[in-house]
């Protein structure tokens, strides 16, 4: 464990120890001052309702986004894709035709030269 590593964790138990402490002070003055003890709960209820309104707006947000994203998909990357795979297609139908008619019987031709080729220099006395 290296030196950074060890103050590290030293300053996280040491942040810790400090809230805790807070805490408990926080509770034991709570509960000799019931008056202000009331004024904090209320203080709390309502910075949860503040929080709760503002949560329920951004799930509102989130769900709006979420549907022109769905939207966005079905309507713009969909047809893409369709376009996509109708090229894919007509590529690979054209490299069939070029393959059958163009390449093979280039193959075809190349190969019975090299074989004439090689016959004529077997039978040729020179050699």
């Amino acid at each position: 464990m290296t030196s950074r590593q060890r103050w590290l964790i030293l300053g996280a138990v040491a942040v810790g120890l400090v809230l805790l402490g807070l805490i408990v002070a926080t509770v034991a003055w709570l509960s000799s001052n019931p008056a202000q003890t009331e004024t904090f709960r209320d203080i709390v209820i309502i910075f949860m309702a503040v929080e709760s309104l503002l949560i329920g707006l951004v799930l509102i947000i989130l769900v709006v986004q979420l549907s022109r994203l769905t939207a966005l998909i079905q309507n713009e990357v969909k047809p893409i894709l369709d376009s996509t795979n109708e090229t894919i297609r007509t590529v690979r139908g054209t490299t069939t035709f070029l393959s059958e008619n163009l390449v093979s019987p280039v193959i075809r031709i190349n190969s019975s030269v090299a074989g004439i080729r090689r016959a004529l220099k077997m039978l040729r006395p020179d050699r």
